[in-house]
C-alpha cells in the first residue's frame, strides 16, 4: 500500500513516522515533506497552495491513501477534487472544512445547533466594532475570520486595543484576507483542552486528548504561534467527561454538517476552555492538530492506517484505536524571533544525541538538509517528543533531549506541561 502525506510540518512528519509503521505499508510519500520526513519517507516537491500541483503528484505516484496535514489544501477543496478523479483520501470536504477556514460560520454553526461556546460579534467594518465593543468586559479577543496559521488570535486588554487591532485585521496590513472579517469574542477563563474525534459523516470516536500551550512566552504570555509544546496523558479526560464531549459538541456538529449538506468526514479537533461553565469551543480544527498530533501518536498502540480506513468508508467505531497509558510530551525548538522576524539556515547540532535519550523521539518541522547537516528553515523547527510511564518523567526526558540540541538563536519554552505538574 502506497501513501501519500500532504504537509511539511512537525504533524506530518509524525504521520509519516506512525503511518509508515503499519504493516500494510510499503511506501510512504511527503509532498513538500522536510529534512526529518525524508528519512522515513520520500519527499517530493509540491506546492500544497496548488490543487493542480498536488493532483499532478498523485498522477505520477499513484496513492492508495491520502492523508492531509494541513488546513489550507483542505479550504481549497484538495478532499473533492481527489475524490473527483477516483483517489481515495482522509479528511473533509471543503464545505465541511468551513468549520475551521471561516470563525464566523463556525460560530454561527455553533448558535444553530446549540453548541456551547463564548458569546461574540462578526464585524465586517471599523463601525461594526465600535457599536459591538461596548457589549463586552474586558478582557476581549479579536479573531481573524480565516486562516492565519495560529497567528489571527489577539487577546485586548482594553476597548482601544481591541479596536487598533480589529482595525488593522480588517485593513488586510496584519493578516492579508484573513482579516477581511473579524470575530470578536468574550475572553473565557480556564484550562485549555484539544479533544480530537474522528468521524466518518455519522459515526464518531474519541482520540487522545491533549494540551497545547500556543503563546510564546512562558506563563502563557506573548504573542499567540502555532503552538510552542503539548501534553498528552491518560487522566485529561475521564469517561464521563469524554461521554458529555461526544454527546454535546461533536454529535451535534457531524448531525449538523450533515444536515447542511456537508457530510464531515475526518478528524474534528475541538479547541475547547474548560471554565467554570462548562466545556466551551474556542474553535474547531479540520485536520490533526500541531503540535498535539506528536505526542498523540506516541501514545497511539494500534494501527493508523486502519482507523483513517474506516472514516473514509463509513465504518468508525469505538475499536479503531488503542491507546498507551503512558504520558507524551512535546517542547517545540523554534528561531528566535518567532512568531515574528527571525532567520534561517542556523546549523543544528546534536539531534542523535536528543534521540538516545530513553522514550524520545525528534520530529522535524521547518528543517533542510545539505551534505549530511541539518539547517533550520522555518520558525519551528524542531518537536521534541517523549513518551514515559508518567508526564514527571517524560517531561524530564524531553528537556534532558532539548538540552543536547542547539543552533543559533534557538528558542524553546521551559515550561511546557508545568500546570499540570503544579496539580
Amino acid at each position: 500500500m502506497k501513501i501519500l502525506v500532504i504537509g511539511s510540518g512537525g504533524r506530518e512528519h509524525a504521520l509519516v513516522w506512525k503511518l509508515r509503521q503499519s504493516p500494510r505499508v510499503s511506501q510512504v510519500y511527503c509532498a513538500p515533506g522536510n529534512a526529518g520526513a525524508a528519512t522515513e519517507a520520500e519527499c517530493l516537491p509540491a506546492d500544497v497552495k496548488s490543487i493542480d500541483s498536488l493532483l499532478a503528484l498523485a498522477a505520477r505516484v499513484k496513492p492508495d491513501l491520502t492523508v492531509v496535514g494541513p488546513e489550507l489544501p483542505l479550504q481549497l477543496g484538495v478532499v473533492d477534487e481527489f475524490t473527483r478523479h477516483g483517489y481515495r483520501i482522509f479528511g473533509p470536504t471543503q464545505a465541511a472544512a468551513r468549520l475551521e477556514s471561516s470563525k464566523s460560520f463556525a460560530k454561527e454553526f455553533m448558535q444553530r445547533y446549540h453548541i456551547p461556546t463564548a458569546h461574540y460579534a462578526i464585524c465586517d467594518r471599523p463601525e461594526d466594532v465600535s457599536d459591538a465593543l461596548p457589549h463586552f468586559h474586558m478582557p476581549v479577543v479579536v479573531k481573524a475570520d480565516g486562516l492565519a496559521a495560529g497567528k489571527g488570535v489577539v487577546i485586548c486588554k482594553s476597548k482601544e486595543e481591541a479596536s487598533a487591532t480589529a482595525a488593522e485585521m480588517l485593513s488586510g496590513k496584519m493578516l492579508g484576507g484573513a482579516g477581511s472579517r473579524v470575530v470578536i469574542e468574550e475572553c473565557l477563563k480556564g484550562e485549555e483542552l484539544s479533544f480530537l474525534a474522528l468521524s466518518d459523516g455519522e459515526r464518531v470516536v474519541a482520540l487522545a486528548a491533549a494540551q497545547d500551550h500556543k503563546r510564546v512566552g512562558e506563563g502563557d504570555t506573548g504573542a499567540n504561534t502555532g503552538g510552542m509544546g503539548a501534553y498528552s496523558t491518560e487522566a485529561m479526560v475521564d469517561g464521563q467527561m469524554q461521554n458529555w464531549l461526544l454527546q454535546h459538541i461533536v454529535r451535534p456538529v457531524v448531525f449538523g454538517m450533515k444536515a447542511e449538506g456537508a457530510e464531515y468526514k475526518g478528524v474534528l479537533y475541538c479547541g475547547l476552555m474548560m471554565t467554570a461553565r462548562g466545556p466551551m469551543v474556542l474553535e474547531f480544527n479540520c485536520r490533526f492538530g500541531d503540535p498535539e498530533t506528536q505526542p498523540i501518536l506516541m501514545r497511539l498502540e494500534s494501527d493508523l492506517v486502519e482507523a483513517l480506513e474506516a472514516s473514509i468508508e463509513g465504518r468508525v467505531s469505538d475499536g479503531d484505536f488503542r491507546w498507551s497509558a503512558d504520558a507524551a510530551v512535546c517542547v517545540v525548538m523554534a528561531s528566535g524571533g518567532y512568531p515574528g522576524t527571525f532567520e534561517v539556515g542556523k546549523r543544528i547540532s546534536g539531534l542523535e544525541d536528543g534521540e538516545k535519550v530513553t522514550g524520545v523521539k525528534i520530529f522535524h518541522a521547518g528543517t533542510t538538509k545539505h551534505d549530511d547537516a541539518y539547517f533550520t528553515a522555518g520558525g519551528r523547527v524542531l518537536g521534541v517528543t517523549a513518551r514515559a510511564p508518567s508526564l514527571e518523567i517524560a517531561v524530564e526526558r524531553a528537556y534532558e533531549a532539548v538540552g543536547k540540541i542547539s543552533f543559533g538563536g534557538a528558542y524553546y519554552r521551559k515550561d511546557i506541561a508545568a500546570r499540570a505538574l503544579a496539580k
